[in-house]
């Protein structure tokens, strides 16, 4: 695996909110990149205190937290896993608002902004949160192909490593590392549940998911499940994409879609180890749709996003509300792509400015008026045309 530092598109919004907050909070899941990228980030001519929440020495550092910090400052103070310690967070706001200026604390979670309740309390009008994602196609095209992106995902140590058996290896550890070790942090949970759950949502991936099925079948109440469902959303282990209820006068399936977030996990909870076991499995379409999901979800931070699905079978996979704009994204697992009658109900519904049927050609093209093929690249090129 190399050591070389591969850019991050969220690192320009990071040292803005450096510039312009006191205390930037950069969220995503364990192992996404987030220690990787400040090291590289923070180059300030200030010192730079860097601290580990799961290091037991750098835990021992704040047994008197308001000692230590209030020593720190004319440095760029780094917390990291601060989830582990929410209790720091009015202390940092007294301090920051002791301090005034800007570019005082620094702080990674792979808990979610409503996970951290605490901070939002604490620290509000003070605190901007930025989203690192796994590895981009944008950040990693030309080191890896889009079958190798596809089958190991963005996890940098999952995606770079030479070996395809040792990336495989890694995902296992990773879910591992996170149903035994991470989910102690939260009381109530079950890791041989979650592992369950989450095994039958990798199996369902894409799909709309029917909380009170899941539950017969893991021998749990709708309400449990519900909240299993939450902690892998508020972790980032899955996406949630509801449905677009518009006032087409259609009727609307409402349940909303459940995806995990990132296609190499899919691989992993499903035994699936290298893109030729996947080119023949039924999971490869949405594992497809997942990647271009979560790849708009990185790129495009601020828009709504939605699927459309009737009872007459008209749907498209994604709806992407941004600056007055709706574009339909129809995701198509193949070199072939074509748009099915349902497809062409769902776009006379939406009237949409434009579609995109995205797939795996390396070079898009035009399919029919207002509708366009497009590789992954092209389709983050025009979005940002049209969007700007």
């Amino acid at each position: 695996m190399s050591g070389e530092y591969l850019d991050r598109i969220i690192a320009a919004d990071v040292r803005q909110g450096l510039k312009h907050y006191p205390v930037t909070a950069i969220v995503g899941p364990r192992q996404c990149g987030k220690s990787t990228l400040i090291r590289h980030l923070v180059t300030y001519d200030r010192p730079v205190v860097y601290l580990d929440l799961e290091r037991p020495s750098d835990l021992r550092k704040l047994d008197d937290p308001e000692w230590f910090l209030k020593n720190q400052r004319e440095s760029v103070v780094c917390i990291d896993e601060v989830q582990r310690k929410p209790e720091l967070f009015p202390l940092i706001r007294s301090l920051v608002d002791e301090w005034g200026g800007n570019g005082h604390f620094l702080v990674l979670g792979s808990a979610s902004r409503d996970l951290l309740k605490q901070s939002s309390e604490s620290l509000a009008g003070r605190i901007t949160y930025k989203r690192l994602t796994p590895f981009l196609w944008t950040e990693i095209k030309g080191r890896v192909t889009i079958e190798e992106y596809l089958a190991r995902g963005g996890f940098p140590r999952s995606l770079l490593q030479e070996d395809a058996a040792v990336s495989f290896a890694w995902r296992e550890d990773f879910i591992t590392s996170f149903l035994e070790r991470d989910l102690l942090q939260w009381s109530g949970f079950s890791p041989a549940t979650m592992r369950r759950l989450w095994q039958m949502l990798a199996h369902q991936n894409g799909q709309m998911v029917n909380l009170s099925a899941i539950g017969g079948s893991l021998g749990a109440s709708h309400t449990m499940v519900r909240n299993y469902l939450d902690l892998l959303q508020q972790t980032f282990m899955v996406s949630i994409l509801p449905p677009l209820l518009s006032n087409t006068g259609k009727r609307i399936v409402k349940s909303p879609k459940v995806y995990v977030t990132d296609t190499g996990i899919v691989a992993a909870l499903l035994g699936i180890a290298g893109f030729s076991q996947i080119a023949g499995h039924p999971v490869f379409g949405s594992l497809w749709e997942t990647l271009v999901l979560t790849n708009i979800q990185g790129m495009f931070p601020g828009c709504e996003l939605f699927y459309y699905r009737t009872s007459n079978g008209a749907e498209v996979d994604i709806v992407m509300q941004q600056s007055g704009k709706r574009i339909a994204i129809e995701c198509k697992a193949s070199v072939a792509p074509a748009l099915t009658r349902g497809n062409s109900s769902a776009i006379g519904d939406l009237a949409p400015d434009h579609t995109f049927v995205v797939a795996p050609v390396e070079q898009g093209y035009p399919l029919k008026p207002g509708v366009t093929v497009a590789s992954l690249s092209e389709l983050f090129d025009r979005l940002e045309t049209m969007l700007s």
